[in-house]
């Protein structure tokens, strides 16, 4: 994918978003659990599209939401990730391609189509989030190439790729790769069910394979299976080299070492849509992370990020976040590396 050096590497479930705002009674008469993610079949998935109101289509998946703000800061991303050889499939690598980002993964060759979720935003600015894998479940080793792997600063993989089999392995094998070159690899819990479906390995992984940890209170609580969130943060500390705890509206505490440092959220002029908030805080940590930032900076620069994309409708940047950063912000990486970056493939 890359032959100079990246930023950071995403793997994750591609994903084609549709939108569609809902009543909290449109929520209750369907069995749906507000503020998450639940998968479902594609029988599932045709029902509640017919049920749905007007919608938009937009490119989405945590990861790769993630990926397409970090180049959207001026980071140099890669992406990998499956999709079906249909038309979602193509908006979905058009998308990423032109947001900056390498992406080449093939698609499917068994006709499977391309993912899709079906995210109800109700007047709260809450998003629930009804998804079907589709191709993203044949995504698997063979997928992750070690060069672009060795090539990236950080390997970022979704708590979401715990659930397909071959996406498991797909995941040790990119961190085992990123360790033995001297990278570092970061996960996002991604939401607190898969976090419940997957306790036990999480705590493993994190302790085994991961360097940068992201999560949100309810991801956090749910791990360490506590209520109350500084429980849930003193059983984090040491886990990772780094730990982001966001906490919505009440900003976010990072975690380094002994210290913790808590930042207020950046301002927002109108929440509409909270969907890819956490996506975008670790786009902007990350980001910060890569230009040898301070870890409360780049919770900072990740607090930002998370503002623009909660002020509108949809899970990627509608304003270059570049121009958002102060001047403090924007420390740029060591010269030697920056020479080689390339961010096409």
């Amino acid at each position: 994918m890359a032959e100079g050096l990246l930023d950071v590497v995403g793997i994750g479930n591609a994903i084609v978003d549709v939108l569609a705002h809902a009543e909290e009674a449109f929520l209750l008469r369907h069995g749906l659990n507000k503020g998450t993610m639940t998968l479902i079949d594609a029988d599932q998935a045709t029902a509640l599209y017919d049920a749905m109101g007007p919608g938009i289509e937009v490119s989405g998946g945590s990861a790769a939401n993630t990926i397409a703000g970090l180049a959207s800061l001026g980071g140099a991303g890669g992406f990998i990730g499956k999709v079906g050889a249909d038309t979602l499939g193509e908006i979905f690598r058009h998308d990423i391609r032109a947001s900056g980002v390498a992406f080449a993964t093939p698609p499917t060759r068994s006709g499977t189509p391309t993912a899709r979720s079906l995210i109800l935003v109700t007047p709260d600015a809450q998003r629930t989030m009804n998804t079907y894998l589709g191709a993203c479940i044949e995504l698997g080793p063979a997928d992750v190439d070690p060069a672009t792997i060795a090539a990236a600063r950080v390997t970022y993989l979704e708590g979401y790729l715990w659930d397909p089999p071959a996406a498991k392995q797909a995941f040790l094998k990119a961190a085992r790769i990123a360790h033995e070159a001297g990278r570092k690899v970061a996960l996002s819990l991604s939401d607190p069910f898969c976090v419940g479906r997957h306790r036990s390995e999480f705590r493993d992984l994190l302790r085994d394979h991961v360097d940068i940890l992201f999560a949100n209170e309810a991801e956090i609580r749910s791990l360490w299976q506590v209520e109350d969130f500084g429980r849930a943060l003193q059983a984090t500390r040491g886990l990772c080299e780094l730990a982001a705890l966001t906490r919505s509206a009440r900003g976010s505490v990072v975690l380094a070492g002994d210290k913790a440092h808590a930042l207020d959220a950046a301002p927002v002029a109108k929440l509409v849509d909270t969907t890819g908030a956490g996506d975008l805080y670790a786009a902007g940590f990350l980001h910060g992370y890569c230009r040898g930032l301070p870890p409360q900076e780049c919770g900072r620069v990740g607090a930002i990020a998370a503002a623009e994309v909660i002020s509108h409708v949809g899970a990627r940047p509608e304003t270059p976040l570049a121009r958002l950063l102060p001047p403090q912000l924007q420390r740029a990486p060591d010269q030697r590396e920056t020479d080689q970056i390339e961010t096409q493939s």
